[in-house]
């Protein structure tokens, strides 16, 4: 098999299961950021199995099937708007040498997101009722929590490339 067929192949494996853990997203609310987040580990294994081009590949095809096949349009709204394109973007700050330089990124593209899903589709993604909390506490809680989101998701990407990766790669 071709390394073109091979790369084409894998997008297409990895953008599937994508689009089918953003619809059981769907049809589990309470799972919503859980599921999503997992979903952007395929376009990981894409970028890390066939290169960054095929991670851009699972997200453009599994955002455009997530948001024609999926009823409920939380879920691939926030894979559209974050942790679709989140492990594309970690792939190209890690290269840089600077670590304060990386966090001082990630934390602006997250921010930039939160922002983005806050205002276009907050009352969709975020249910508070009536008691709109301060944004001041949304951005600080919520650079927090990506922190260790993306501590976390670094020692899955480790373990993925320690322990799977090469099962692929044969």
């Amino acid at each position: 098999m071709s390394k073109k067929t091979r790369n084409l192949t894998l997008s297409a494996l990895f953008a599937a299961f994508t689009v089918i853990s953003l619809y059981f997203a769907s049809i589990w609310p309470t799972g919503l950021f859980g599921l999503v987040a997992f979903s952007s580990l395929f376009a990981t294994a894409a970028v890390i199995d066939a290169g960054l081009a095929s991670g851009i590949s699972v997200f453009l095809v599994s955002s455009i099937l997530g948001m024609l096949i999926i009823p409920d349009k939380a879920a691939p709204l926030l894979y559209i708007f974050f942790f679709g394109y989140y492990p594309v973007v970690k792939s190209l700050i890690e290269r840089i040498r600077y670590i304060i330089i990386q966090w001082a990124l990630k934390l602006l593209v997250f921010n930039l997101s939160l922002t983005v899903i806050w205002f276009l589709f907050g009352s969709l993604v975020f249910d508070f009722g009536d008691n709109t909390p301060n944004l001041i506490f949304i951005y600080m809680g919520g650079s927090a929590v990506f922190a260790l989101f993306d501590y976390g998701y670094t020692k899955i990407i480790w373990l993925y490339i320690n322990r799977i990766s090469r099962y692929i790669k044969r």
